[in-house]
């Protein structure tokens, strides 16, 4: 098991992949640019919004669960095991941990099909994309807490 140290810096390192992730999902994580002349700038929120009225409803359901849901919800886990100790002992907070673990890596979904964008727009001769701190932010907070969550896990598997 940890010592308050320990849990204190997880804390701390929860803290801030929640406020990465957090200001990730809002800022622009692209601008791409068509023909010179038309500029969009992409959120991960607006590029969920876009999806869905678009009527790309697997794609928006696929993402938002596993870009959006699925760290919220993990990050919600970790933080009542961090913050109660204690709670952490329990069957069903095990067994939690290990499947927020073992599915955390879908977590990046979207950061792969935002580089896969990325690729094809820069073979392009019609569109440029600029990427931007939101991209980065959000992929810090993501990769942060997958980190916290290995550290837990690890705690719980010795």
């Amino acid at each position: 098991m940890a010592s308050a140290g320990e849990y204190s810096l997880l804390r701390l390192i929860l803290l801030l992949a929640s406020a990465l992730f957090i200001a990730g999902l809002w800022m622009p994580i692209a601008t791409i640019e068509q023909f010179f002349i038309f500029d969009n700038q992409i959120s991960v929120l607006s590029g969920l919004w876009e999806l869905a009225t678009g009527g790309q409803l697997v794609l928006f359901v696929l993402i938002l669960l596993f870009s959006v849901l699925l760290p919220l919800a993990k990050m919600g886990l970790l933080w009542s095991i961090l913050l109660v100790p204690q709670q952490s002992t329990s069957p069903r907070s095990k067994r939690l941990l290990h499947i927020m673990h073992d599915f955390g890596r879908w977590s990046m979904l979207d950061v792969f099909v935002v580089a896969m964008l990325v690729v094809g727009v820069k073979l392009t001769a019609v569109a440029d994309m600029e990427t931007h701190l939101g991209l980065y932010l959000f992929c810090s907070g993501i990769l942060l807490t997958m980190g916290v969550t290995a550290r837990v896990a690890y705690w719980h598997r010795h």
